[in-house]
């Protein structure tokens, strides 16, 4: 990230943040009102394009009722970490910033692997970052891209295309995307294009040819025409474009970008700010407003006559500005809150000295940075806000853009083939330059490159995080550090086939009790402010695992509820005994390569009413070679009784990703009452011929020897799938 100096200041307009006004669904909107008068009737939606239908209406904001998926990648990461188990269940951006990075590196999986993932753990949305664009990061050296200034076709043809052509296979339909467009680009062309302090002869090369416009116009083009994408183009932090004097230039430059190379506004979902950056999400003790001595905090060095002081001030001053330059006016804007909590003993509990603007503002700010303008790899940061839906006026959703302890660049020069290279920003021992008002980086040592792991920053994050991280602290001495209670009397009001309602008893603080967080299993589904929510956007006849956490004003959060389960009803509005039941998996032959496979089943009823298993088919999904010749099956046991088990092969009509065969499991006879389970059931499978298989791409495959819940085995009951997702 890059910060410049204000190229001209002005008055304080003191205007308040806007009121969002929320969008509708719609198909399409196929034309822009003039930038005056823009008024859309309805909410966001992707424009037709020429020649073709108009895209599917598209949700209001697509956090709402969703389950984030969580990068196991990162995942296990965290959780290898000393604490990092706590965190480790959050969901993160999949940033794609390298070709390779589409199907996959040695060191990490690729796009269709993540979104088979997804519907593996039973997740409604996936969070991606398009990050390649042509002479990729122009002022800045360490997140440099593979692509040359000139590379536009490469950059459309092997980068985007190959995207929407993954995303727009109708396996991943039921899954919402979110695209994060290109961090860092049309802002660098604001301000460090020509004309200040910051501006790099790269900037004014990318300004010349335009290609970061195109670029960006066209992966919202083609992404957007998809009926389930999101796009979110980045927008830079407060301390980047916060200035009178950025602020409408810029929302003017998105405008030029989401209006070329075939895109239209209707394209844009909305903005993302603070992308992989340290900005705090609100400053609860210094206010742009405030004045000492007669003097306005505008004039403390640390603000520097900016306009905003925070991200959440920024993101709603910027949704105004863009709604004038003719965006939907229902647009939301996201805040990566990922390393922005700056907990801790550093962490002020009031406002600063009133002895000048100065002493106020640095001894009350949270953020503590040496200068606004440092982004690499920040010493004493935290982690900030866990993913929220809809926390504020305007805000789709808190979100962690940058996944913590992954590097911001290397503090030295490494050698590598990915393009990055050594920025002195992310050296600890540089002084500065003229983009940090030549100040001390405050940037860790010993850091790896961009988008590397850094267990020693990931520890730090972790031990500084605010809200603290286990909710039993305020994150400094003195001021509120007593946690609300748990919320109790948690319960299942009402289902449908795609929604949950919970009530629960409210919670009590010392203070006051400022909301609720709804975790569905075990992932933070939304927020609430009473003792009441509706979980929606979830699949027919599928039990989920809910729990409620409350927390005050002060970030303190309580401990978890008692957990309550709840099965959603069958498409038709049906439900009961047969929607809670589940499979389990276990893998009976670690040999991937040999000539049978062996897996273990068994099917566990998790309803309220006994399951007929004569109605009961089990499927096992895997992929039989072109070199089979017919399949034979046994039961080599079942408590149950191998005689009541049946087995067959079905030859797919259509192959599908990871199967082109299932190994389906009946039985006779048998009922399976309320809270049991049908115990092991050993199963083989092996070619007519004896020849070997490849299960290495088999979709119900797994590695697990003891039971586990499978999503990858499916489960219908009369022909209606109840449990699992189907390749």
């Amino acid at each position: 990230m890059s910060l410049p100096r204000p190229l001209t200041r002005f008055r304080d307009p003191d205007a308040p943040p806007p009121q969002r006004r929320r969008r509708r669904e719609r198909a399409a909107m196929t034309s822009v009102a003039s930038l005056a008068s823009v008024v859309l009737a309805a909410g966001l939606c992707v424009a037709a394009l020429p020649g073709t239908a108009s895209a599917a209406a598209k949700l209001d904001n697509p956090y709402i009722g969703a389950k984030p998926y969580v990068n196991p990648d990162w995942s296990a990461r965290a959780a290898a970490e000393p604490g990092g188990s706590a965190v480790a269940d959050q969901p993160t951006f999949v940033w794609l910033d390298r070709i390779a990075a589409i199907n996959g590196t040695s060191e990490a999986r690729g796009l269709k692997a993540h979104l088979d993932a997804a519907k593996a753990q039973g997740a409604n949305l996936v969070q991606l970052v398009i990050y390649d664009l042509p002479g990729r990061d122009c002022a800045a050296l360490a997140s440099n891209g593979e692509l040359g200034p000139d590379d536009l076709g490469r950059y459309e043809s092997e980068y985007i295309d190959p995207i929407a052509t993954v995303l727009a296979d109708p396996a991943y339909a039921s899954l919402r995307i979110v695209n994060l467009i290109e961090p860092d680009s049309l802002p660098n062309l604001v301000t460090n294009a020509g004309g200040t302090a910051g501006s790099t002869p790269e900037c004014a090369t990318m300004k010349a040819n335009g290609n970061y416009e195109k670029g960006v116009g066209y992966a919202l083009h083609r992404l957007g025409a998809l009926s389930n994408t999101y796009n979110y183009i980045d927008a830079g932090h407060h301390g980047w474009l916060g200035w009178d004097s950025n602020l409408v230039p810029s929302a003017q430059e998105f405008k030029k970008a989401a209006t070329t190379s075939g895109a239209t506004v209707g394209d844009v979902t909305g903005f993302i700010v603070n992308t992989a950056n340290y900005s705090a999400t609100k400053e609860p003790h210094v206010k742009i407003t405030d004045t000492v001595n007669g003097q306005t905090v505008r004039q403390a060095k640390w603000i520097d006559w900016n306009q905003y002081v925070d991200e959440t001030t920024y993101a709603q001053g910027l949704r105004t500005a863009l709604v004038a330059q003719g965006f939907d006016s229902g647009i939301g804007m996201l805040i990566d809150t990922s390393r922005n909590g700056w907990g801790g003993s550093a962490r002020p509990t009031g406002p600063g000295p009133s002895t000048s603007v100065d002493a106020y503002v640095d001894g009350g700010r949270v953020d503590r940075r040496i200068h606004a303008g440092n982004w690499c790899n920040q010493n004493g940061a935290g982690l900030g806000e866990r993913p929220a839906t809809a926390p504020d006026a305007g805000v789709d959703a808190y979100v962690w853009a940058k996944p913590p302890g992954e590097s911001d660049g290397a503090s030295k020069a490494i050698d590598n083939d990915e393009g990055k290279s050594f920025d002195r920003m992310c050296d600890p021992t540089y002084t500065g330059n003229a983009r940090n008002g030549n100040n001390p980086t405050g940037a860790l040592a010993d850091a790896p490159l961009a988008g590397h792991w850094f267990s020693a920053q990931f520890r730090q994050l972790l031990a500084n995080a605010y809200p603290p991280v286990g909710g039993s602290g305020g994150g400094g001495t003195g001021g509120d550090t007593k946690a609300p209670t748990a919320p109790t009397g948690l319960t299942v009001s009402a289902t449908a086939a795609d929604s949950v309602s919970l009530t629960w008893t409210a919670a009590t603080d010392d203070t006051a009790v400022a909301g609720y967080d709804v975790y569905r299993d075990g992932v933070k589904s939304g927020t609430a402010t009473g003792t009441s929510y509706t979980d929606r956007g979830l699949s027919p006849a599928t039990t989920y695992r809910y729990t409620v956490k409350a927390r005050d004003a002060a970030g303190n959060v309580s401990t978890a509820s008692a957990a309550v389960s709840a099965t959603t009803k069958t498409s038709g509005g049906g439900g009961g005994g047969t929607s809670g039941l589940k499979a389990q998996y276990k893998n009976n032959d670690s040999a991937s390569g040999d000539n049978q496979i062996k897996p273990g089943l068994q099917l566990v009823n998790t309803g309220t009413g006994a399951v007929d298993l004569s109605r009961v088919t089990v499927r096992y999904w895997f992929t039989g070679e072109s070199s089979s010749v017919g399949f034979q099956t046994w039961c080599d046991y079942a408590q149950v009784g191998c005689s009541t088990v049946k087995t067959s092969v079905t030859t797919l009509p259509a192959g599908r990703t990871g199967a082109d065969h299932s190994l389906d499991v009946t039985f006779a006879s048998g009922s399976l009452a309320a809270g049991a389970n049908t115990g092991d059931i050993q199963l083989r499978l092996a070619k007519a011929d004896w020849s070997d298989f490849n299960e290495t791409d088999d979709y119900s495959r797994g590695t697990g020897t003891s039971y586990a819940d499978a999503t990858k085995v499916t489960v219908y009951v009369g022909g209606t799938l109840v449990w699992g997702t189907e390749p």
